[in-house]
């Protein structure tokens, strides 16, 4: 590998069981498991993907619901260990997979910007550092004393993209994050990831609106049914992809 690659996808592939009949209560089901009675299909979300990808790069995850986007991202943020194959990671990373995942939602914005800086791995005074930037980027400086169980998923999302995205990670991860909230906050979002590109991050990105893709992506990973399409250009791929 070259001395500037950041995430190397080598040959992954990501089983899941389904159970294959559904149960009335969770009681039935674990007597049935006890019994070995619970039967299993196998499903394959992702299947001998490979992709490398250098410092600075920003790649699009691109394909139909349920083509293994998201479960892409989440083996390179290291929330799934996949089947078989490897992910190798080199720098930090900002996961933006699951909006208010390290939330408590009964404690206030204030107290869930410190929670999720620690899950995030700064320190309370480096969150103090960047308090009033977050306030002043989320636009929520009259509800930061509010429980977050009384937000809309909008102002969830202006929280979560604005504490993920203080500093300059070497990895952003954003996974339709920015399909919540209205254009005006999109588009102050995508300046910010812009930013961040300019300065050397490299970004993976998932989005159903190719527009966002095109602005933001110069590379592009297609997956069908959980198998890698095409990887490379964004501008011929997308192009391909709108006709298909």
């Amino acid at each position: 590998m070259g001395k500037n690659t950041v995430i190397e996808v080598e040959h992954v592939s990501m089983k899941f069981n389904l159970a294959s009949e559904k149960y009335d209560s969770l009681k039935e089901y674990v007597i049935k498991s006890i019994r070995g009675q619970v039967s299993f299909e196998e499903f394959w979300a992702l299947k001998d993907v490979s992709f490398h990808l250098e410092k600075g790069d920003s790649l699009g995850l691109i394909g139909l619901n349920g083509s293994g986007k998201s479960t892409m991202l989440k083996t390179i943020a290291g929330v799934l260990k996949p089947t078989k194959g490897s992910v190798r990671v080199y720098g930090t990373i900002a996961p933006l997979i699951e909006l208010g995942a390290g939330f408590d939602f009964d404690l206030t914005a204030e107290e869930n910007v410190f929670l999720n800086g620690a899950i995030l791995g700064y320190s309370r005074k480096e969150m103090e550092k960047h308090y009033s930037d977050i306030v002043a980027f989320s636009e929520l400086g009259e509800f930061m004393n509010v429980p977050v169980k009384n937000f809309s998923s909008g102002m969830i999302a202006r929280l979560a993209f604005a504490i993920a995205t203080i500093g300059i990670p070497d990895i952003l991860i954003v996974d339709e994050v920015l399909a919540v909230g209205d254009f005006r906050f999109q588009e102050k979002c995508e300046k910010r990831i812009q930013r961040m590109l300019d300065q050397g991050t490299t970004l993976l990105f998932v989005s159903h609106s190719i527009d966002q893709v095109a602005k933001l992506c110069k590379k592009i990973v297609w997956l069908e049914k959980g198998q890698v399409k095409r990887f490379g250009d964004a501008k011929e791929i997308l192009n391909e992809y709108s006709k298909s």
